[in-house]
């Protein structure tokens, strides 16, 4: 059969052809491809194209895109319209990056070098689809209106565009009909427009489209040219993601994790989400790490979160960068490194997240960061602070307390806190120590008393223990042991080992309160035990004394010893004389 086929090939090249589409039709391309090169050969356009979709498909050769579209092209060069429409198709794809001449371009190597797609090539898919829409072909319509819609920006021709995508949408073409629906929504000003939106989006959407059925349900969602329907709208989201589109996976993952109109599933939401990510979606990537970080039905898992985070912060999520820099400054899920910590939140904060400014801010104040952070983080504050922002206004104040970024100036510092102390009440306290000490400002004891108040009643500690000595000594106000005490009791709740042993000193006697030192001594044991050298040394005494009824020499010597290696003043006196024999 071979030789006839051969015969007929060298008798007529048309034969050739029709065998060719025979065999093809009889599924033997491997035997079909030999004719229609024998008629290619002959410049017949049709056994082009068709070896062109024959290296495309694979069909009885190796795949090879680039074989493929360089026999599109000779097939489009000679008028075929279905290579046209193709080749339009696979360049505005990024998978025909056609350059010219092909044969020579074959010959060098250089035309569809390689097999992988490349960046689209709008200028040729413009060129070889408007020829085939010309001709009436309905697909090479629809891209002719989408790189008149979406290319460079000299291509650009709305109108023209929407005249295109209607022609293909009355031709019955699927893609025809979204662009149009998408053209129309552009120019949709009331309900008939809206209405003619939908009407395009639904025949896209019943052509199995994923894009158009996603759009629909986002009208449905919103009544949008339709009435609300939200049960309705999230059978389309999952339609459309059952069929690979990204947003709707990500949509149809959120309503099963929240049971937002479905029955709640979170671990199948997960899957969708995950889907989503894996497709690109930076949103959903780092959705899927804030349920392994705070979701209360699945385990926490820092580990994943970590990896999900990255994922998202590498496609530019600002969010997610700051939780992964977050992740590294605590060590969850990754190795803690404040290295990779401050990369991530530089990340972030140069996208404009004002939470990672802070946290970055935060990190160099205490010595973290590098390179130029700290004036960048300065300018950041300065930046927002001049809108209004309190928590930047209180930041920069910091920065020009502590010089970080910019000159130290205290003047500017107590300004700028000063700003801030009306709605952020760590600047109260801050503000309010500026007043007590004269610091940038002349000094204000009463003014100063007030501020901490505020910023007490905040349930900030240092300024509840700082009223506190203000309140037991009568600075600034009057004097009130008991107000006194219950501050301290405050802070000393939260952990401040400077209220507990203010608590010892109170109840130690002496200061308008019933003394009690068993109770003196249990303060000063609890703030010794933080680390708290002037407490150290007075539970020290007490034990070396017996003064709450314990005497301890042993446990006193080793307070003692802990104070002295803080270097409290008179710790190494009371040391040697405990070691002296009575």
């Amino acid at each position: 059969m071979r030789v006839l086929d051969q015969l007929i090939g060298r008798v007529s090249p048309a034969a050739a052809l029709r065998r060719a589409v025979k065999l093809a039709e009889q599924g033997k391309p491997a035997e079909a491809f030999p004719l229609l090169t024998l008629a290619a050969k002959a410049g017949i356009a049709e056994a082009e194209y068709r070896i062109g979709r024959a290296y495309l498909q694979g069909a009885g050769v190796p795949f090879s895109r680039a074989e493929g579209a360089r026999w599109l092209e000779r097939a489009a060069s000679h008028a075929w319209v279905e290579a046209q429409a193709m080749l339009g198709a696979l360049a505005v794809h990024g998978l025909a990056p056609l350059n010219g001449d092909a044969g020579a371009a074959t010959a060098s190597g250089g035309l569809f070098a390689g097999e992988g797609p490349v960046a689209p090539d709008f200028a040729a898919a413009l060129k070889w689809s408007r020829l085939a829409a010309d001709a009436g072909d309905a697909n090479a319509q629809a891209v002719v209106g989408y790189v008149l819609t979406s290319g460079p920006e000299e291509l650009r021709d709305l109108d023209e565009a929407h005249r295109w995508y209607e022609r293909s949408a009355a031709a019955g073409c699927a893609e025809g009909c979204l662009g149009y629906a998408l053209s129309l929504a552009r120019r949709a000003t009331d309900d008939a427009g809206r209405t003619a939106v939908v009407a395009q989006l639904s025949r896209a959407a019943e052509a199995g489209l994923p894009t158009a059925i996603y759009l629909l349900a986002v009208l449905t969602e919103r009544g949008v040219g339709l009435p609300v329907n939200p049960q309705v709208a999230m059978q389309l989201f999952r339609h459309a993601a059952e069929r690979g589109q990204r947003s709707a996976q990500l949509r149809w993952g959120l309503a099963l994790i929240e049971g937002r109109h479905v029955e709640q599933n979170v671990v199948e939401g997960e899957s969708w989400l995950r889907r989503a990510a894996l497709a690109g979606d930076a949103e959903a990537a780092a959705l899927v790490g804030d349920l392994y970080v705070k979701n209360s039905t699945l385990p926490p898992n820092y580990s994943e979160a970590a990896a999900w985070y990255r994922r998202a912060a590498e496609a530019g999520h600002r969010a997610a960068a700051r939780a992964l820099g977050s992740l590294y400054l605590t060590g969850a899920g990754v190795a803690q490194d404040q290295s990779e910590a401050a990369r991530w939140l530089l990340n972030s904060a140069e996208a404009g997240d004002r939470g990672a400014q802070a946290d970055l801010a935060n990190l160099v104040l205490q010595g973290g960061g590098g390179g130029d952070d700290p004036a960048r983080v300065a300018r950041w504050f300065a930046a927002a602070a001049a809108t209004g922002d309190l928590v930047a206004a209180f930041n920069y104040g910091v920065c020009l307390v502590q010089g970080v970024g910019v000159e130290r100036d205290a003047e500017q510092a107590a300004e700028w806190l000063r700003r801030a102390a009306e709605g952020v009440p760590t600047a109260q306290y801050m503000y309010g120590h500026m007043l007590a000490a004269g610091l940038g400002v002349t000094p204000d004891i009463a003014a100063a008393r007030g501020w901490y108040e505020r910023a007490a009643d905040a349930g900030i500690a240092d300024a509840q223990v700082a009223l506190g000595e203000m309140t037991v000594n009568g600075r600034g106000g009057p004097r009130d042991p008991e107000a006194a005490r219950a501050l301290f009791e405050k802070a000393a709740a939260g952990g401040h080992s400077g209220a507990m042993f203010a608590l010892g000193a109170l109840l130690a006697g002496g200061h308008g309160l019933p003394s009690d030192r068993e109770a003196a001594q249990r303060w000063f044991r609890a703030a010794a035990e933080l680390g708290h050298g002037p407490a150290q040394l007075m539970l020290g005494r007490y034990l070396s004394a017996g003064a709450a009824g314990e005497r301890n020499p042993a446990e006193a010597r080793q307070w003692l010893e802990r104070a002295v290696a803080q270097g409290v003043a008179d710790a190494e006196t009371d040391l040697e004389t405990l070691a002296q024999p009575l």
